[in-house]
């Protein structure tokens, strides 16, 4: 599916009529500490995702303690990607700089070799019945990335409405996850390229949109939408729209 397409998009327009509204209404902090709470919230609610135990609560507590114990894993984890998101928050998005923002998230989740590099072997999605996806091979992974990237790279040199960044955000969000290019981590760091694109487009104080919470909060749905095929070359992108109009709705809450 190349991502550059607006097939979608009509019938994604119809559903997001208040998008400007709700931007205009979502209370962006304007001090820097702000950015970096909503950061730390986003980090928490990504890892909540992929089951780490810590709940925002307990982990911002843990960073205010003045006698701070060693971090156990899943408190690492967290850190581990707060780290990832300020890098993106400096960087340009490229193909390089995506691939260090992975290896720095995944410090405590993948042995060093793997870490920022492209698998070398199938990966599934698996869920209680068994398999439920299969993505592409691994010896089309580099290619494919490299078509990503060129395709992303196209969006960021042109003009868009804000819509048109909410829609192409949220697809290259399901796209990455349906290439899953990396052994682990993949979630994570699609979390992540979706608001580094926004970011990009829209300006620094987009990285603040608490979607890791509304897809954290209505996982079951997360995953449902995402589950558009069983393997990389049977996915029907026709039932795309519950999953692009997340990322709209995440707008809703307040992080």
């Amino acid at each position: 599916m190349d991502i550059l397409s607006k097939q979608y998009f009509d019938a994604y327009s119809l559903q997001t009529t208040d998008l400007e509204e709700l931007v205009s209404a979502f209370n962006f902090g304007s001090k820097s500490e702000d950015l970096v709470y909503s950061v730390q919230a986003s980090a928490v609610f990504s890892s909540n995702i992929e089951g780490n135990s810590v709940n925002l609560n307990s982990f911002m507590n843990y960073q205010l303690s003045k006698t701070k114990f060693k971090p156990h894993k899943e408190l690492q984890e967290i850190e581990d990607l707060i780290l990832a998101y300020n890098f993106a928050q400096k960087e340009k998005l490229t193909e390089k700089n995506f691939l260090k923002t992975h290896k720095i998230l995944s410090k405590k989740i993948l042995i060093a070799g793997l870490r920022g590099k492209y698998r070398n072997d199938k990966v599934g999605v698996f869920g209680e019945s068994g398999m439920v996806y299969l993505a592409v091979e691994p010896e089309f992974v580099p290619k494919t990335m490299k078509d990503f990237f060129g395709e992303i790279n196209t969006l960021l040199s042109m003009q868009l409405s804000m819509e048109e960044v909410f829609y192409f955000a949220a697809f290259i969000h399901l796209r990455f996850v349906h290439i899953h290019p990396f052994r682990d981590g993949n979630g994570r760091v699609a979390r992540i390229l979706e608001k580094w694109f926004l970011a990009e487009k829209l300006g620094e104080k987009f990285w603040q949109i608490p979607s890791e919470k509304y897809y954290k909060e209505n996982q079951q749905n997360y995953y449902k939408n995402i589950n558009i095929g069983i393997n990389f070359y049977e996915l029907n992108y026709d039932k795309s729209a519950p999953f692009l109009t997340m990322l709209p709705q995440s707008l809703k809450q307040q992080g």
